[in-house]
């Protein structure tokens, strides 16, 4: 049965990619713009989903999603595309709707994964407090948010003067960086270790370490198996592709 549909997940994978437009072009460029950077396609300025100007907020970013153009093959793969898709929805969808967006990071803040604390295992409970604890307590003291905590999945509401204050320090970034703080506090489940990668607190392999303690745990238990493992990757590689725009930026 596993093997059954472990061959039915690979038939799916190459019809989709089958289903993906093939490679248009040859050479991929870029291009001063003044004040930005183009990306341009045997010549031709690459436009968003929407039709809006690709324009990038500098060169290094702009290069960046150049060679995920160039690494393309006979198909684009827009899976392997993380920069690109991630600059698309800044163009399209985050300029003119900060405002919406901060409001979806702070509400991952106002369920926190990092408040939902195991009642056990003990093995679990230690991973937790290592990994955790040193964040919740560099949000208190350096974000000024201190956070309540709860265990197991009952609710908890976190204090309104700890989620104004993250909202301030979410509004310093212009919405490149909000963009990528959303896709980072979605994929980690937490707007605290989001936060802390674009603030220099955590590595992004940190990060991601934290946010994935209670999976870990559970795959040291009971193992793990493929398809689950692919779908850890491709949130990884989006992940680090938003941590990477930060430092692109």
């Amino acid at each position: 049965m596993i093997e059954t549909r472990k061959v039915d997940s690979i038939g799916e994978e190459r019809k989709q990619k089958s289903s993906y437009p093939k490679r248009f072009y040859e050479h991929v460029a870029i291009k001063d713009e003044g004040g930005g950077a183009a990306v341009l396609l045997d010549g031709k300025k690459v436009r968003t989903p929407g039709k809006a100007a690709f324009l990038l907020p500098n060169a290094a970013l702009a290069e960046a999603i150049a060679e995920e153009w160039r690494g393309q093959g006979a198909r684009i793969d827009p899976q392997t595309m993380p920069l690109t898709r991630l600059a698309n929805s800044v163009i399209d969808g985050v300029k003119g709707n900060e405002g919406a967006v901060l409001d979806d990071i702070l509400k991952y803040a106002g369920s926190d994964l990092l408040c939902y604390r195991a009642e056990g295992p003990k093995g679990l409970v230690s991973l937790q407090t290592k990994h955790w604890d040193p964040i919740l307590a560099w949000a208190k003291h350096d974000l000024g948010a201190p956070m309540r905590l709860s265990e197991g999945v009952m609710h908890v509401e976190q204090p309104p003067t700890s989620l104004d204050a993250l909202r301030q320090r979410l509004a310093e970034f212009d919405p490149w960086g909000i963009a990528a703080l959303h896709v980072m506090t979605g994929l980690s489940g937490s707007a605290l270790l989001a936060l802390a990668v674009a603030l220099g607190r955590l590595t992004p392999e940190e990060a991601w370490a934290a946010a994935h303690v209670d999976e870990d745990w559970q795959i040291g238990q009971w193992g793990d198996d493929e398809e689950a493992k692919q779908r850890r990757a491709n949130r990884h590689r989006d992940f680090t592709a938003a941590e990477w725009m930060f430092t692109l930026l």
